[in-house]
């Protein structure tokens, strides 16, 4: 009987991670059957999607609130199938809001659970370290500070290294990204990712494009390139955006637009990872719905002092962020224009964003799928 691996992503990032260890799977197990939530991308390694990962992408404690009733319906619906499907080993992958309850549910009917991608136990609550190995019999982490935190909890961890690190050259081809953009070469060139859900681009678009603009008065030349992360995005993006000069919306395309700017604007999250990895100086501008700001502060959650990824791996605050009250056009015109003026402050970055580079540059995918494999039952 072939293997059957039970995987569940929950949005675009989760989805790209998942392709990629299906493709390593499959090349150990080709014979393995896939099956759960993705997206296109792990459809096209060859998932057979029960749910699009789509159905997932939720953030924030506000907006989970709002999408409860039909998350919940969801996650009975598929765990069932998934134990129906009597898995060899189910992998979550990130989305740990779902994924964690239903590999703990899993679990106790003794199903094999791995858990890719580790939620932030270094920023949220170091203690959720040992519910989190209550849930998987095995934790992928993407960057080396984590297993560390899982041994002083007795859990099972790994550093696999992360997938961006290993796809993106060590040095990005900016003059060949603009060309495929079209983006002469000496035009000032801004990549602007408000986010890919529509509640972040509702809350930060209209300030980014705001603080742009202004920034076009500093360089009439700038060039402004926004990736739209579905069509969906696109639709929001043309809405809020309207005719700003210098603005072109792509359909997707964020990373050769990042490769192609001199200076990345972003809402946190991965994207500030990929853009530190394309070695671009970037401004982080975030905002969370009220409600859910008010109970991170008022019960004091945040335990890291930066939030963007750039600033935690290197364990100091290489590039500002500016985050809820902060986030206005004023400071991210400020925080951009310094960017462009200062050479010396951009220089001074490289050899910062090229060691953290090589750091996660691990061949990510095979390290996960040597890691799976060695849970799994030997074949005859």
């Amino acid at each position: 009987m072939s293997l059957r691996i039970a995987l569940c992503a929950g949005e675009t990032s989760g989805d790209q991670l998942g392709a990629g260890l299906v493709a390593e799977l499959r090349a150990r197990f080709p014979d393995a059957h896939f099956a759960g939530i993705g997206g296109d991308a792990m459809r096209a390694a060859g998932l057979d999607a029960w749910f699009d990962a789509s159905e997932l992408a939720v953030m924030g404690l506000a907006e989970v609130l709002a999408h409860l009733p039909r998350l919940l319906r969801l996650r009975k619906a598929f765990r069932q199938r998934v134990l129906a499907f009597r898995p060899d080993v189910y992998i979550g992958i990130d989305a740990p809001d779902f994924n964690l309850g239903v590999e703990r549910w899993l679990k106790r009917r003794g199903v094999r659970c791995v858990h890719y991608v580790s939620p932030s136990v270094w920023a949220w609550r170091e203690s959720r370290a040992a519910k989190i190995g209550a849930s998987a019999d095995r934790v992928l982490c993407l960057f080396p500070m984590e297993p560390p935190i899982y041994a002083r909890h007795a859990v099972d961890a790994v550093f696999v290294g992360h997938p961006l690190a290993d796809a993106i050259p060590l040095q990005p081809d900016r003059a060949a990204a603009r060309a495929a953009l079209g983006a002469p070469d000496a035009a000032p060139v801004l990549a602007l990712l408000p986010g890919s859900r529509l509640g972040e681009i509702e809350r930060m678009l209209p300030v980014f494009v705001a603080a742009a603009s202004r920034l076009r008065g500093d360089m009439p030349g700038l060039r402004v390139l926004v990736p739209a992360a579905n069509p969906q995005c696109r639709a929001a993006i043309t809405r809020i955006a309207g005719d700003a000069p210098g603005l072109r919306v792509l359909d997707g395309d964020a990373q050769r637009a990042m490769i192609a700017s001199d200076v990345v604007l972003l809402a946190s999250g991965t994207a500030a990872l990929e853009a530190m990895l394309c070695k671009r100086p970037m401004v982080v501008g975030h905002r969370i719905a009220g409600l859910t700001y008010a109970i991170v502060r008022a019960f004091g959650l945040l335990k890291s002092a930066h939030v963007s990824l750039p600033n935690i791996l290197a364990g100091k605050p290489l590039i500002p962020e500016l985050l809820q009250d902060d986030c206005t056009v004023d400071g991210v015109h400020a925080a951009l224009l310094r960017w462009f003026r200062d050479g010396d402050a951009v220089a001074a970055l490289q050899p910062e964003f090229l060691a953290t580079h090589e750091t996660l540059r691990r061949d990510a995918s095979a390290r996960a799928a040597d890691a799976i494999a060695s849970l799994l039952p030997a074949r005859a």
